[in-house]
């Protein structure tokens, strides 16, 4: 063999070495990558890991206190004692909320659970005394054992379009209170504000504007009231009509909410307007309808019943010479809604002021047959009145 040939073969062997070499620390470098990638998976792996069990730790520890606070008194320092009705016929979630709302619990669903899991049975209606210092047991126990199925010692029944006067006439035949006494309760500004803070989701400082009568007009509700004790105090009496209205007007705070030109206090008042206007729903639906087509027209609302109430009357023979009556409640002088409502109202005018019939009438007419008719014209509107009252506008 030639020098040159053994050179190049020295030559091939070195690079042959060298390919060998880069060769292992491609591997090496593969292998350390990887090894780098696993440690690094199996890092997020931990980390996650710790993090599902400490969350799982934090609701367990959270899952822990919620029922463990649920399940203590609601406040084991006030041993105040209030008065709680319950309605005949309430079920236990009923119940679970009035107690709450009462703060005589402080989880209603954790003491549904409660009654369910000690098979608790047998709730009684009535009027109970507890306390924020009860236990669970203690308040189930009474509720099953105290004055319940007792009939009411008496009831007033409060029908729909009855004002805050007539009202204290109908509690004062029954309860140990003058008319008079109620209504000056009524007027009592700092009684109000605190109802007020009392039942802020229904009461606000609307109803405490100056041209308003009374500023609870409106707001106790009609239904048929059981007392359970001889004497009930005028503030029983209100806070329980309040709490009625509460229950009943709340279920549609949502949609009421959507309407965002009128506030609750002006959807009350357009109920009580309603209320006393109409006698179907379907009547209800299409009045309603026309007090906003007005409303939104600027015309005043020229019903008879605001007129009525501006002169502090019911008796439909002076309303011809009250049209003139300078009042604030007078829609025939005064464009818009009245400062408030002008009398309570039932539900189903409280759902046609929600959703009115959508029509173009402006006018209505509530004839002496028990027949509403309507126009959308003036001139459609007095051939009704000639027609049907008989007489000349």
């Amino acid at each position: 063999m030639s020098k040159s040939d053994q050179n190049e073969n020295n030559k091939k062997a070195e690079m042959r070495e060298d390919n060998k070499t880069d060769y292992s620390k491609a591997k090496e470098n593969r292998l350390l990558a990887r090894a780098r990638e696993v440690s690094t998976v199996r890092k997020i792996v931990v980390i996650v890991l710790l993090c599902i069990i400490i969350l799982l730790l934090a609701g367990g520890i959270s899952g822990y206190f919620y029922i463990k606070n649920g399940l203590e008194p609601a406040d084991a320092s006030d041993e105040t004692q209030k008065t709680v009705t319950v309605p005949m016929g309430s079920s236990t979630t009923q119940i679970a909320g009035i107690l709450e709302d009462e703060g005589i619990i402080a989880n209603q669903l954790i003491y549904r659970f409660y009654v369910k899991f000690n098979n608790a049975a047998g709730f009684q209606a009535g009027d109970y005394q507890l306390s924020p210092a009860m236990t669970l047991a203690e308040i189930t126990n009474k509720l099953q054992t105290g004055v319940v199925m007792q009939e009411p010692l008496f009831s007033v029944t409060i029908p729909e379009g009855k004002s805050i006067d007539q009202i204290a006439e109908l509690f004062a035949k029954h309860a140990n209170f003058s008319k008079e006494e109620f209504l000056e309760r009524m007027q009592d500004t700092e009684y109000i504000e605190s109802l007020i803070d009392a039942h802020s989701s229904l009461l606000s400082d609307e109803v405490l504007q100056d041209d308003i009568r009374y500023p609870l007009e409106g707001y106790l509700y009609a239904a048929t009231y059981q007392f359970y004790e001889e004497n009930p105090s005028i503030d029983t009496v209100v806070n329980k009509m309040l709490k009625k209205s509460e229950q009943v007007v709340l279920k549609y705070y949502p949609k009421m909410k959507e309407m965002e030109d009128y506030t609750l206090h002006d959807l009350l008042t357009l109920a009580s307007l309603v209320e006393k206007e109409a006698r179907t729903e379907e009547d209800r639906k299409r009045i309603a309808g026309v007090f906003y087509n007005r409303l939104d027209q600027d015309m005043p609302l020229q019903t008879d019943p605001t007129v009525l109430y501006a002169l502090g009357t019911h008796k439909d023979t002076e309303l011809k010479k009250g049209l003139d009556v300078d009042s604030p409640y007078n829609t025939y002088q005064v464009k818009g809604l009245t400062p408030g409502p002008i009398s309570n109202f039932g539900e189903s005018s409280l759902q046609a002021v929600i959703e009115p019939e959508d029509t173009k009438y402006l006018y209505f007419l509530a004839a002496p047959d028990g027949e509403v008719y309507f126009s959308e014209t003036l001139g459609q509107h007095n051939e009704k009145i000639n027609k049907y009252l008989n007489r000349e506008e």
